[in-house]
């Protein structure tokens, strides 16, 4: 037995004599349209409970486990805890990770200081194994936050947070939460998107797919009946065009969505990425992230030389293309040049001829200076 199951073991026991689950009628994790606009869900009880008693919701549109943890936690073989320290693992290689988790951390710290501000809302149902568990349509984070501070902290007890049970969850509540709490991610808003169509349609999603992101895709193929953007605009506060936009980014492949997710890449990067031919698209996705670009960095690269681009051997996926680099690396350190006065541009080459020699790069960069010298004054010479 791995010390974190043995640390946890008692946590995966249900039976909570101090607060014991109640015996309650099953009711169905779906998500419904509210009959009126105005009406609020009812509010059957509040109730304290452990994260273990709880499930996260697979469908959310904004996706906070990762890919590689989720069908092990969501199936049940491995406990929240488990799914918290594996995932802490993970942050310590990927910065991806390590961003979003940095941000659960500081929540759960601000529950120690300040408690529980608000609540978690969401329903009973059957989970993993037949068991009773509290499906969360609202406060994921919060779920989280909490079972990320049990494993780093390790307390000789779980910690207990603060629910609504909810008659009646729905999409347009859950999608309200999001965009109050953090602002989604490019990839995330196009799945708030998709959910709030295919609820209004009332279509919802199979528990026996395997990919999530393949019940989001469903909503761009469906026919909108009139008014049906008409609902969702107050709910996005986006209007239709740019929704639309929003959609087209489910075109990616389920690998490259998770992939634009973690590292929250803009909608206009991504926008740029998936005006080239589908076989770049992943290729590309990756050099955005690795070198920070805009979605201007992206038309100047496939307008640098498009021909030549177009009879070159397509590259590796995985790999980005090395003169690419190089060429975004100069454009941002001539730019940076350009906008400067001649005093200020002088001190700054000063720097700029320290910092290489203290680091031990001078030469081998005066040597591609002076090689791309001669290669632009051999071009110039054409030209004249």
């Amino acid at each position: 037995m791995s010390p974190t199951r043995k640390r946890f073991s008692a946590f995966d026991d249900n039976s909570d004599t101090e607060n014991p689950e109640p015996a309650i009628q099953k009711i169905t994790p779906s998500f419904a349209q509210p009959k009126k606009e105005d009406e609020l869900p009812q509010v059957e009880r509040i109730e304290r409970l452990k994260p273990s008693q709880m499930m996260p919701d697979r469908f959310q549109p904004r996706r906070l486990l990762p890919a590689s943890i989720r069908g092990l936690f969501y199936s049940g073989t491995i406990t929240c805890y488990q799914a918290a320290e594996r995932w802490l693992a993970l942050a310590h290689q990927d910065s991806g990770y390590q961003g979003t988790i940095d941000r659960l951390l500081s929540m759960g710290s601000s529950f120690e200081e300040h408690g529980q501000i608000k609540p978690i809302t969401g329903s009973w149902t059957t989970g993993p194994g037949g068991r009773y568990v509290f499906m969360i349509e609202t406060g994921e984070r919060r779920f989280w936050a909490a079972c990320l501070q049990n494993v780093i902290h390790n307390p000789a007890q779980e910690s207990y947070l603060r629910v609504e049970v909810i008659q009646n969850p729905t999409r347009q509540r859950q999608v309200l939460e999001n965009r109050h709490a953090e602002q989604p991610s490019s990839v995330s808003q196009a799945c708030e998107v998709a959910s709030l169509i295919l609820a209004e349609l009332g279509l919802h999603p199979d528990p026996n797919t395997n990919d999530e992101f393949e019940f989001f895709r469903q909503a761009r193929l469906q026919r909108m009946p009139a008014g049906l953007w008409d609902r969702i605009t107050p709910i996005m506060q986006l209007t239709r065009p740019r929704m639309v936009q929003l959609l087209n980014i489910l075109q990616l492949a389920t690998p490259q969505l998770e992939l634009a997710d973690r590292y929250r890449l803009p909608e206009r990067v991504i926008r740029e990425v998936l005006g080239l031919p589908p076989e770049q698209w992943e290729r590309m996705l990756r050099l955005s992230i690795q070198e920070s670009l805009t979605s201007d960095d992206i038309v100047e690269i496939t307008e640098v030389n498009p021909k030549k681009q177009s009879t070159q051997k397509a590259p590796s996926k995985s790999a980005p293309n090395p003169s690419e680099i190089a060429w975004i690396g100069l454009r941002r350190f001539s730019s940076a040049l350009l906008d400067l006065d001649e005093i200020v541009l002088s001190q700054a080459l000063d720097d700029v001829a320290d910092s290489l020699v203290t680091s031990g790069r001078a030469e081998h960069t005066l040597r591609f200076l002076d090689e791309l010298s001669m290669l632009i004054q051999a071009r110039l010479s054409r030209i004249d």
